[in-house]
Order: C-alpha cells, then structure tokens, then sequence
C-alpha cells in the first residue's frame, strides 16, 4: 500500500469530518492507486465500513479493529469492492448490505432513498445505476457545510470511469449525474483516487465529457457506417488509448453506440 501523506499508523486518512479511508493493496489499470475502503462515523460512535475490498488479511484486520462495526456497505458488485464481503462478515458479525441481494450477507437489500441511522451519522442511499446496474451512492447530508457523498466508481477521483456495458447503461448513467449535480457542492470521496471539493462542478465536467465522446462516436458512424463494429469505432475515437484498458474503452464504446441506436 502507498503511503499517503495525511494517514496515521493504522493506514487511515481523514477524508472528511465524519470520514476516514483506508487505501486496499490492490492498484491496477482500472482501480487506480487501489479500493479506498470507508469508515463513516460520528466521534464517540462505532463505524460503518464501505466497499471492505479484496481479500486481503492484513487491510480487513485494520478495518475490523478500527472501531465497532455495526454496518458494512457496498456501493456496487465488482469483485475490488465485494471480494472480501462474506470475511468481513464473519470477522465482525457486521451485516452486509448492498442493492443486489446476491452481495448481501446478514442483511436485507439496500433501496433507492433509504435513510440509515448507523454510527452516529444520518446515510442517505442513493440509487445510481450507469456504472453498473446496481451501483448506489451514499449521501451525508450533515458531513460538513455541504455534505459528503460516497461516489462508489459513478465518479472516480481521477478521470472517469467506464459503463460497463451491458449491465452498465448509458442513458441510466446520464441521469444519475444529473441527480448527484442536484446535491450541490458536497465534498466527493470516490472509491478510487483522491478526494474532490465539487460534486456540481465535477459531475457538469462528466457530463459534458459524455457529450463529447457521443459526438465523436456520431463522427465515428458517418465516417465508418452505421453498422460499423465496436473494435472499429474504438480504433476510430480511442486513437491512443492504452492496452492495459482496451476492453474498458471498447465497453464504453458499446455502451455509447446501445444508447445512440436505442
């Protein structure tokens, strides 16, 4: 795990007032520096832990001695978020709760709008689907002056983040960033890269980062036909992406093309 400048002996970094992460030791082409996994909590209380990450000993020993667990939320299935639910479940006895039952453990599925009531803060759950299908955001109305929100992979803290066609869906993932816009300024903590100030102003950039790659697909269709493959229009707009996220770029590209001849 790489040292972050701000984190204490445990691995922690105070994210935001009532926040701290814990980066997981799983960095990649798609999971930047690694799984920031949260701990949400007022002081004095236990803690809900967010996205518990890979299955990694060390990283969930941390997080289970960090304070009393009462509630462990997913943001969304991919295996750097879920793959150590079931353990983490069993080393502290914490209910595991996601929208998909299927990432449930000990709990019930999570829904659009609910407001939990769990170590001392108010968590309000937003379902976000784009991403993928079963991707939610959690807001903190009282975490700070504007609120935080727990963005899962909707918003990344560094560049964005791929539809993972065909569970992930364009014109669902458009709205969701419209709803989250709505929410304001709140303080952006993402499950992967930095912390952002804006939640507004980094969902407008989204958005309009969406348009462009649509209108270069449109370009892309003139120029090569409307029948034109997925491969064909990657090559066409992704002129130098990396090979390491070919297959992400070529998933967008699908996902693009599904909304545009839907």
């Amino acid at each position: 795990m790489s040292a972050h400048p701000n984190q204490d002996s445990q691995g922690f970094v105070r994210s935001s007032r009532l926040t701290r992460f814990r980066l997981a030791p799983n960095p990649g082409p798609m999971s930047l520096d690694g799984t920031n996994s949260y701990l949400i909590g007022a002081p004095g209380s236990g803690v809900v832990v967010v996205d518990p990450g890979p299955l990694d000993e060390p990283h969930l020993q941390a997080l289970a001695a960090a304070g009393d667990v009462e509630l462990v939320l997913i943001t969304h299935h991919h295996i750097d978020h879920t793959q150590a639910s079931a353990r983490f479940h069993e080393l502290t006895g914490a209910p595991v709760r996601a929208l998909d039952p299927a990432f449930c453990h000990g709990g019930r599925p999570l829904s659009d709008g609910e407001v939990l009531d769990a170590a001392g803060v108010r968590i309000r759950v937003l379902a976000t689907p784009g991403h993928t299908a079963d991707s939610v955001c959690l807001h903190l109305p009282d975490d700070g002056p504007s609120g935080s929100v727990l963005t899962g992979d909707t918003i990344l803290g560094r560049g964005t983040t791929i539809i993972a066609y065909p569970d992930g869906r364009l014109g669902p993932y458009l709205k969701s960033l419209k709803l989250l816009a709505a929410l304001g300024p709140a303080t952006v903590l993402p499950a992967h890269g930095p912390v952002l100030p804006d939640l507004a102003a980094i969902c407008a950039k989204y958005l309009e980062h969406r348009h462009e790659r649509l209108e270069q697909v449109r370009a892309a269709l003139e120029r090569l036909g409307e029948d034109a493959t997925i491969q064909a229009v990657t090559d066409y707009v992704y002129t130098d992406v990396d090979p390491a996220v070919r297959g992400a770029a070529e998933s967008s590209v699908a996902a693009q093309l599904d909304f545009l001849r839907s």
